[in-house]
Parts: structure tokens; sequence; C-alpha cells
């Protein structure tokens, strides 16, 4: 079997700034530490919201192990965010019940209002749209959730008011 890994993306494209000394904790805990990749990883992405190639490197530099060895294991696994992701992470339920009450409409509209395609981020970074296979919220379908919130029962124009409160929260605050 064939396995397809994610398109692995140049990351400190916009040259930020890093604040690499908070991996120091995580460094100390998993150092000499047997299988301790993913917890790492997970970490990075914890702290920066995607793995951080600066990170990256400053983690297997302390942790004597091979770069390459961490982007073999963040592009097999999908749990793992190559790119920046909006300060909003917007779940589109794609699941049988969501499905058939047109959840596949919803997504197209969000799509369509925030002018990005599903996996994407906005230009300003307010935004990311994914769609999952079930959120467990079966009788609310179709659903969408927002930052850990659950939106139920909605149709095109009740999503698109959700993100255009957000967008104008955002601008307020």
């Amino acid at each position: 079997m064939k396995v397809k890994r994610k398109k692995y993306v140049a990351i400190d494209k916009l040259n930020e700034k890093v604040d690499l000394s908070l991996m120091d904790k995580t460094i100390k805990k998993y150092k000499g530490e047997e299988g301790n990749i993913i917890p790492v990883l997970q970490s990075i992405q914890e702290v920066y919201g995607y793995i951080n190639k600066s990170a990256v490197e400053y983690v297997a530099k302390k942790l004597e192990l091979s770069k390459s060895y961490f982007w073999e294991v963040a592009t097999f696994y999908s749990q793992f965010k190559l790119e920046q992701r909006g300060k909003h992470i917007v779940k589109i339920c794609q699941g049988t019940a969501c499905h058939v009450q047109n959840s596949k409409s919803i997504l197209n509209s969000i799509s369509g209002n925030l002018n990005i395609q599903e996996g994407e981020t906005t230009t300003d970074k307010l935004f990311t749209i994914e769609s999952v296979a079930c959120v467990g919220c079966c009788s609310l379908a179709p659903v969408m959730v927002v930052d850990g919130e659950t939106f139920g029962k909605l149709d095109e124009k009740k999503a698109i008011k959700i993100i255009s409160n957000m967008k104008s929260n955002d601008k307020i605050n």
C-alpha cells in the first residue's frame, strides 16, 4: 500500500518572530525519552497553532534528533497542520445526518462568504474552514463547530450570520 504524504510547505514565509523559549518546558519533559516525537509535535502545534519550522529546528537540535524525522511524522499524520491557521476554526460536519440535511451547501456558502476553499485560511488569518466526518450532534443536523462552540439546525443564512457576527466582534476587539 502506498502512503500519500501531505505536501511540505515552507512555513516561516512571513519571517515571523517565534519565541522558541516556549518549547523549553517540552524539551525538558521529553529529553531522552523514547517515542517522544508525536507528543513533541503536538506541543509545538498547541503553542504555535501549527508545526512551525523554527520550532522544529530548535527542538530537534535540543533533543538531538533529526529534523527530517520530525517532518516525516508531521507529514504522515493529518492531525498536524503545516501552515498557520486562522484565529477561528470553522468545522462543518459532513457526516451522514448533516450531509442529507444539505451541509455541503453550508460549506459552499461559508467558503463563498470568506472567499476561501475548504482547508484554506483567510488572508487576514481570521478564519480557517475544515470539513469533518462527524461531530456527534446528529440530532442538530446540519452542524458547524466554531472554536469549540456547536451551532445546529443550520441553513446557509444562519451560518453566514454566525460568521458575520464573528467578523464584527473581531473588528470591535
